[in-house]
């Protein structure tokens, strides 16, 4: 099976569904297979892990965490994606797709329910600019039980966090 992260694919996924992107939400898709694995590197995502994503798109950073981790959670909030993600990560039985916005939703409640007690848990994303601090702090505040964060960012954000 080809990866999502192919400029060819991507591009024929988004015509097959007419989707078109939202400046408000910040989308962006990623394209390039050698970053989405460098990501999912640094998380040090295992078989035995369990990945928490925020906005998978079409599912091309998604598609890479399922090849490795036992379980990946992707809060979605745009709706138009769902069904391009159903038949993007229809191959992998590991991956559950909640349609909320991660800032609104229960994190705890969503954890408890799709991970195991003491399970290993990453936050791994490709944050949208003008969400990335909200989402980050938000997470943090939570105190959820994960081992850490591996998140792209503009490198504006990053510098006004450092």
């Amino acid at each position: 099976m080809k990866d999502i992260a192919t400029p060819n694919r991507t591009k024929d996924i988004v015509e097959k569904y007419g989707f078109s992107f939202k400046k408000s939400l910040g989308q962006n898709f990623l394209i390039d297979t050698n970053v989405l694995n460098r990501i999912v590197d640094h998380a040090e995502i295992g078989s035995e892990s369990g990945a928490i994503e925020i906005g998978p798109g079409i599912g091309a950073l998604t598609e890479q965490l399922a090849k490795r981790a036992k379980k990946v959670v992707a809060f979605e909030i745009d709706q138009r994606l769902l069904p391009i993600l159903d038949e993007t990560l229809a191959p992998y039985g590991n991956v559950t797709v909640i349609n909320k916005d991660v800032l609104k939703a229960d994190v705890h409640e969503v954890f408890s329910e799709q991970f195991e007690e003491g399970q290993d848990v990453m936050v791994v994303a490709n944050l949208p600019y003008y969400i990335t601090t909200p989402i980050l702090f938000k997470l943090l505040e939570e105190k959820l039980p994960v081992r850490g964060f591996v998140v792209m960012m503009q490198k504006e954000v990053g510098d006004r966090l450092a």
